[in-house]
């Protein structure tokens, strides 16, 4: 019993210490665009970049495993959950919770484009247009 009570204590501490804020600049508005870029809100999305994309957000196994990191509870679905909107919606939460601190809404699109330093690349510029668009079509 005490080993099970300690496993538990210990898997609280490693949950909190995941457990961080989400950059304010990662709203709702920002993801749903994104979601729009990446799969034209479509309900069945086919696999993307070769097969190596899934899901609407278009989430490389890489991208999943980063976002494991951060968040661990994460691992308990697998990739493959990476289809489903609300799962995805959640790796990209933790992805960015990682590499997005105190990033604006243009840099955290061009992250989810082009990795931890994507903010930083200008082949993400295109990117960040037609998220940017997106935006401004809904508001």
């Amino acid at each position: 019993m005490k080993h099970v009570i300690a496993l538990i204590v210990a898997a609280v501490i490693t949950a909190s210490a995941y457990a961080g804020p989400r950059p304010p600049a990662l709203t709702d508005d920002l993801l749903d665009a994104i979601r729009f870029v990446e799969s034209g809100d479509r309900v069945n999305v086919p696999d993307g970049d070769n097969g190596r994309a899934i899901g609407p957000y278009q989430i490389w196994k890489v991208y999943y495993l980063d976002a494991c990191e951060y968040d661990p509870s994460l691992r308990a679905r697998g990739y493959e959950a990476c289809r489903d909107e609300a799962f995805a919606r959640r790796v990209v939460i933790a992805y960015m919770s990682r590499y997005g601190r105190g990033k604006s809404a243009e840099e955290l699109a061009r992250i989810h484009n082009g990795g931890p330093k994507g903010h930083r690349k200008s082949a993400t510029v295109e990117y960040w247009a037609k998220v940017e668009k997106r935006l401004n079509e809904r508001n």
